[in-house]
Formats: C-alpha cells, structure tokens, sequence
C-alpha cells in the first residue's frame, strides 16, 4: 500500500467515526428532546384536568349565587308594591335560598324598609372540597328598589 492510500484510508475511517459520533449523539438530543415534550404534555394535561375538576366543584356555587342575586332583586323591587313585611320578605328569600340550594339562615338575611325603599342583605358561605385543599367562597348579595316618587 502507498502512503497516500493508507492516508486516505485513515481519512474516510476518520470521518465514518465522526458521523457515526454525530448521528449518536443526534439520537440522544432527538431523546432529551421528545422526553421534554412529553414531560410538557403531561404537565399541560394535569393542568387542564385540574381546572376542569375545579370548574365543575365551583361553577354550580357560582351559578347559584347569581339566580339566588337575581330572585333578591326582584322580590326587592316587588316588596313594597305588595306591600310585604320584613318578615314576608325574609320568608320570601329564605324560599327562594332554599330552591337555589343556598345555605342561608333567617339571621343571615338582613332586611330594612321604610318609606316605599326595601334593601336586602345576606351574607353566606359555602366550602369547596377539592379534595386536598378546602376553599371556602364568601357571598355578599345585596338588593335594593328605589321609589318612584
């Protein structure tokens, strides 16, 4: 064998080593790469689940609170023109509390009238087991009719 032959030989085995190195090492970037990505997927499907899990603990609560705001302003804006007592009224949103399933006590509901003006009050909470962490939601409803004249 010439020299320039061994040299080339040497050469093309230099660099078949270096692609063989390179594709490894492409292969084990290629496997840091996909493993992140899963990591990421399964972090981003726990979020997802985790909200979706809150959001059917706590949206109903919500939902409540809302209809129950709802029927406290208009038994306010018909309070006076029935002409209901505070214990009528108070009667009337405890009704109404109990459709909503809001828990809520007489002593909880705080109504004033006077002159044709009604304003209704009422404060509640409700507990939100999510299972490893107890969240408790304050509400704090208020109505009021203004008088026409």
């Amino acid at each position: 064998m010439c020299p320039s032959e061994q040299s080339r030989r040497l050469a093309d085995s230099h660099e078949s080593d270096h692609r063989a190195l390179t594709t490894r090492h492409g292969r084990i970037f290629s496997r840091r790469q996909r493993g992140s990505s899963r990591l990421k997927l399964v972090l981003f499907l726990s979020l997802v689940v985790a909200l979706i899990y809150v959001g059917v603990k706590v949206i109903p609560i919500l939902v409540n609170n809302m209809q129950f705001q709802d029927a406290i302003e208009s038994t306010a804006r018909f309070a006076s023109v029935n002409r209901q007592t505070a214990d009528d009224i108070r009667t009337a949103v405890l009704k109404e509390a109990d459709n909503d399933d809001i828990p809520i006590a007489a002593q909880d509901i705080h109504v004033k009238g006077d002159g044709g003006r009604v304003e209704i009050a009422a404060d509640y909470s409700v507990t939100v087991n999510l299972g490893v962490y107890q969240w408790t939601l304050n509400f704090h409803p208020y109505a009021k009719n203004n008088p026409l004249l």
